[in-house]
């Protein structure tokens, strides 16, 4: 029997060459949007609502009385009352709330997923790498992993996560793809030293500017929120 396929995606300007229509499309935010879902429905949100414009996140809060938050450039936007750090949602106050969400990158390309015809939209982060793995491997679907990247540029840290992930699952998948190679060569040759490796990368610099590296060592952390969020109906939940 065939394997089905699995292809990176290194941008979200590459998106449309690829066929997402039998897919699963693994949307990839490290720093921070895929961290921060995760990490929100492990400690019990009841959903969040990923969208992609601060006025619809507004909207869409007022309506379903939900938390918004989100950030652009690595800042909280005005108007919002939470940002996109993964600390900000622990049990005590994220548990049964729905929290509805922007961001720079991750929240655009997965709605650009779905306007792809994404058979299935799932969120991968180094802190629910097992979920994901297990998940991909037990559907026996074609995989589309799809790096958010910055404002459409390349970055080091989505490619790391897609090679982790090829590396767990590469047995169960045909790969002829040379993003996929690439993403599990460098994976390999970092993940003994990812600490200090993150501390050279573009997102970095851009987010240690606000204090935010404790966040950032968060979101390279394998399995501290190991949960699958699953989109369905306009809502990513816990599946």
């Amino acid at each position: 029997m065939s394997k089905p396929v699995l292809h990176t995606v290194l941008s979200p300007r590459l998106l449309d060459i690829y066929d997402c229509s039998n897919s699963i499309v693994v949307i990839i935010d490290v720093f921070r949007a895929t961290s921060t879902i995760a990490t929100a429905l492990y400690n019990g949100a009841a959903r969040v609502i990923p969208v992609d414009a601060v006025d619809k996140c507004i909207q869409i809060g007022k309506v379903t009385g939900g938390i918004t938050a989100g950030e652009r450039d690595g800042k909280v936007i005005e108007g919002l009352a939470y940002g996109n750090s993964p600390a900000e949602y622990p049990r005590n106050f994220i548990e049964g709330k729905t929290l509805v969400l922007t961001t720079t990158n991750g929240t655009k390309l997965l709605h650009m997923a779905l306007q792809a015809g994404a058979a299935e939209v799932i969120t991968g982060s180094f802190p629910n790498l097992s979920a994901v793995c297990d998940y991909l491997v037990a559907q026996g679907k074609p995989v589309v992993l799809g790096c958010s990247g910055w404002k459409d540029k390349f970055n080091l840290e989505d490619t790391m996560f897609a090679g982790a992930v090829i590396s767990r699952v590469k047995n169960h998948f045909t790969i002829h793809c040379d993003s996929s190679l690439m993403a599990e060569e460098m994976y390999n040759k970092h993940k003994d030293d990812r600490l200090a490796f993150i501390r050279q990368l573009t997102h970095w610099h851009r987010l240690e500017k606000f204090g935010l590296e404790k966040d950032l060592e968060y979101c390279v952390t394998e399995d501290v929120a190991n949960v699958l969020p699953l989109f369905k109906n306009g809502d990513l939940i816990a599946g």
